[in-house]
Formats: structure tokens, sequence, C-alpha cells
């Protein structure tokens, strides 16, 4: 195994107040800091990258994160680490441990040339302090090419810290891949995560539209809707859907027909059915993405649970959306910014946000953390 050895910078570690916690206010958001990881970090005997989701447990100070790597670099797994950040910047990033996640037999999961059916595509990742587990999400896959066709569902996964598969939730029909244009797109699926309500409930978004729902997001304003998935953690059981309109992709691709895209590849509950909204836009031809962050309010919002497509019955009242943030107004580099979670309170009593990039592991991508105190 190689170890990671890393000059820990002293700095203070925040305690949480239950006070604050329970103040859901968000006026505005100040950045603090961003902190970029060296590129291809070893830890372990693994790279550092893809990290997809993130999650604070502020009992032992830790950060959790999912790697969304297919088990081709190594093993699918979660990385756990220490961030160290003061009220004006961030100190250091440490890691501390990585986590392969197992399957049912135990086995961790194969890479798509040994068993492309079962092969995870990790993207989300909370964790209960009430039950000591983790559940994360997988995309699944979609690839229509004739005799090399797969499809793998998407899927929500119990386990323990150790990575061990405790159970799964079973998901509802319109979440079931198809080799006709039906249901999710491939790489569009189960890409956020939050619990809500004392862990009682679990919310999680598609990234994009299900076909029968609509488009994808274009450059101009269209109807690009997805669906946040309402489930109750007794039964594990899909109780309550609900619509939310995407904006516009920031930026036409270059050349104009090339790839771009926009989509929420992260979502965060605030309490009384409110929802923080990463929208994450990518345009072929632009290095950074724009990275909007929005208060969603589902409070008297259609539940579309019933409702088969949105292109033929449109939801009666869509989720409300206010924007936050633009980060293309900080002035600063920001890339494939895919997880978000509450860190630890400031001082002030003020609570902090905490936000990771996906480098894809690619070299001109960054692995970037960013720090914001939330101004009620």
């Amino acid at each position: 195994m190689k170890k990671l050895l890393l000059v820990i910078v002293v700095s203070v570690h925040f305690s949480v107040s239950l006070t604050a916690q329970k103040n859901n206010s968000i006026g505005s958001l100040h950045l603090i800091g961003e902190y970029d990881l060296p590129h291809n970090l070893p830890f372990m005997g693994t790279t550092v990258g893809g990290l997809s989701g993130i999650d604070y447990d502020s009992k032992t100070k830790t950060y959790h994160m999912i790697c969304d790597d297919r088990s081709a670099i190594n093993p699918a797994r979660y990385y756990s680490a220490k961030i160290f950040f003061t009220e004006k910047k961030i100190d250091s990033v440490v890691f501390v441990n990585v986590t392969t996640l197992l399957q049912p037999d135990g086995k961790a999961y194969p890479d798509s040339k040994t068993d492309p059916v079962h092969t995870p595509d990790p993207e989300a990742l909370r964790y209960n302090p009430l039950t000591q587990q983790m559940i994360w999400t997988s995309e699944g896959e979609r690839i229509v090419r004739g005799k090399d066709t797969v499809l793998e569902n998407p899927a929500i996964t119990i386990i323990d810290p150790n990575g061990k598969f405790i159970d799964s939730f079973l998901l509802p029909q319109n979440l079931r891949m198809h080799a006709t244009e039906n249901g999710p797109r491939q790489n569009g699926v189960l890409e956020g995560m939050s619990f809500a309500n004392n862990y009682k409930t679990l919310y999680i978004n598609l990234e994009e539209p299900r076909y029968e729902d609509g488009p994808r997001a274009e450059t101009t304003p269209n109807d690009a809707w997805i669906r946040i998935y309402q489930f109750d953690m007794a039964s594990k059981k899909n109780i309550a859907e609900y619509a939310y309109k995407l904006d516009p992709i920031a930026y036409p691709a270059l050349p104009v027909d090339a790839f771009k895209i926009n989509g929420i590849p992260d979502i965060l509950s605030v309490g009384d059915q409110k929802l923080l909204v990463l929208e994450r836009s990518f345009s072929t031809g632009r290095i950074p993405c724009t990275i909007k962050i929005f208060l969603a309010d589902m409070n008297g919002a259609s539940n579309i649970k019933n409702t088969n497509s949105l292109i033929k019955t449109p939801a009666a009242k869509p989720v409300r959306k206010k924007l936050l943030l633009n980060m293309d107004s900080l002035g600063v580099y920001t890339d494939n910014i895919e997880g978000i979670t509450f860190g630890p309170n400031l001082p002030n009593g003020h609570r902090t946000l905490v936000l990771v990039a996906d480098n894809n592991f690619q070299p001109f991508e960054k692995t970037q953390f960013f720090v914001f105190e939330i101004i009620p």
C-alpha cells in the first residue's frame, strides 16, 4: 500500500451548533476559498479523482466522497478526508481512508470489460448518522448498438461504512432502461441525493429529462423537465415525484453541433421541503463549467408520480426555483462541480457549504474544493 504523506496545516475545527442547523435561512453565499488537489493523487494504492458526491459527518469531522470510476482504474469506491479551513481560506485537504463498494456477494464490482451489466456508475453518496449507514446511487447504463446493447437499471444501495451491501431500493418503473427512446437517457439518471425530515425522507434527482418528459436542455429556453423523486426511508418506497425545469445551457458549443449539456449533479435539503440545487452547464470549446446554485421550493408542487409523460401531461404546479449564485460571477475558474454538502459552522454561527468537482481523471480538468459561508 502506498501511503500519502501530507503536511497538515494547523487550522481551526468549527463546532456544529444545533441551533444554527435549525436556521435554514439562506440570503446569499460568500466564497471563503478554493483548493485544487494534485492530479492523479495516489492514495492507499488507488488514484484519487472522479469525486462526484460529498457528505459531511459532523461527529467525526470527516467528509465522504464517492468516486465515479466504473472499476476501470480501481474498484468502485468512496474516499474519506479531512478538509481544514478558516473563515478566510481552505488550508488543506487530507485523505484518511478509501473504501471499496461491495456487491451483495461481498465481492468488488467488475469493470465494463469483465461484466458490463453489473458495472456500476457511482454518482451520489450520503451518510445517515442515525443508522450509521450510507446510501449511494448508480446511474446504470444504456448503450444501444445492436449486438453490443447494454441495459443496466439505475440503483439506490444501502451499505455499511465498510462498503458491505445491506439493502437496495425498489425503483419505480419509469426509471427502467430501454433500448427504445423511453425512460432515462444514458448518463442522465440518478445524479444527486439528499436526506430530509430528520433522515425519514430521501430526495433523489435525475440529471437530465427522461425521453417522455422533455428534450435535453439547449442554449435557448425549452421544456427540459427533470424529476425529483421522494422516497420514504422506512418503507424504501417512492411516494412522490416533482417536475423541475432546467435553465438553458450557458454557452454555445464550438463547433455549434458539438457536445453540450446542462443538468443537475447534486441537491441538498435545507428543510421545509426546500432544496439547494446545483445546475452544471458545459459546452465543448470552453473548459470551465457554469455552476448555478438555486433554492428550489417543492411546497405546493404537483405530485407527478402517476404521470408517465410531462410532454403529454405537463405538471400543473412545478417546483419553484430562485437563483442564489451563478459562480461565473466570482471571477474564479470552476470545473465540473458535482457534489455539495453542509460543512461545520463558522465561529460567527453561520453555516458553510462545501462543494467538490469531478475531474473525470483528465489532466486538463481539476479536482476542486470550494467552501462558502452562508449569509442568512
